[in-house]
């Protein structure tokens, strides 16, 4: 049986005893229904896992005994950010829960002109804390022990100019150039996708002016969610997890 993996909101060390936050202990509990004396993992996103005890178990009351610090990693080659246009209830957690699976440093959630879903104030806070627990819950499943961090919701203009520069790819099914014209990238790649509808011309000029180069997946529209995960997979395939070690 797999080990279940549970992230901790604060700094571990080898030796120390706590209480797992309330939401993590219903699911160790209620859910997983492990006992006293079971193992668990451990991660506080600093790298690297903690061996971990069961020593209580009631309710919402679970407490453990950290144990030994495994240095392990498994974090993209690439450092990727997506830049994702906020789309429409469950498919914005669709794509931050992949994206995270498929090895992102950081998501930025933007507002475009095509945008469904407008947020501002407490509302826009609220999305933002839960896309960080979707992208967390993600990480417990997948084995990362580093949390990428989502971003505020900001408007796409303001994103843009802003934008420091670097490697930009613009998902685009106007483009012509595909990742396999391209040259790998140096430093961190951005990748910028839009919402449902995909961006406006005048996004995609704007963006291009900044820097980015539009890339193409194939023939076909993709969703906004689809595209995300495709483009990432395709991005690790060629530079990043999957590509194939070079040949000395």
């Amino acid at each position: 049986m797999r080990i279940p993996r549970i992230h901790v909101d604060a700094e571990l060390s080898p030796g120390l005893e706590l209480a797992l936050e309330a939401g993590a202990a219903r699911h160790v509990v209620r859910v997983l229904r492990l006992q006293v004396g079971q193992a668990l993992i451990l991660f506080d996103g600093r790298g690297g896992d903690y061996r971990a005890t069961i020593t209580a178990a009631a309710r919402d009351d679970v407490r453990v005994q950290v144990g030994i610090h495994e240095d392990s990693e498994c974090e993209s080659p690439v450092d990727i950010v997506l830049v994702q246009g906020i789309s429409r209830g469950d498919r914005m957690d669709y794509a931050v829960q992949k994206a995270v699976e498929l090895g992102v440093s950081r998501v930025v959630p933007v507002i475009a002109e095509r945008s469904v879903v407008q947020l501002k104030g407490e509302r826009a806070e609220r999305r933002r804390s839960h896309w960080q627990r979707v992208a967390v819950g993600a990480c417990e499943q997948c084995g990362r022990n580093r949390i990428p961090r989502v971003e505020e919701p900001i408007g796409l203009n303001r994103w843009l100019a802003q934008w420091p520069g670097g490697s930009g790819l613009l998902l685009s099914p106007r483009a012509e150039s595909t990742l396999r014209t391209l040259s790998p990238p140096e430093g961190t790649v951005t990748l910028l996708i839009g919402p449902e509808g995909g961006l406006t011309e005048g996004e995609e000029r704007q963006a291009v002016a900044r820097g980015f180069t539009g890339v193409r997946l194939g023939p076909r529209i993709l969703r906004t969610e689809t595209a995300a995960v495709a483009m990432l997979a395709a991005l690790q395939t060629w530079w990043g997890d999957f590509a194939a070690p070079e040949q000395g």
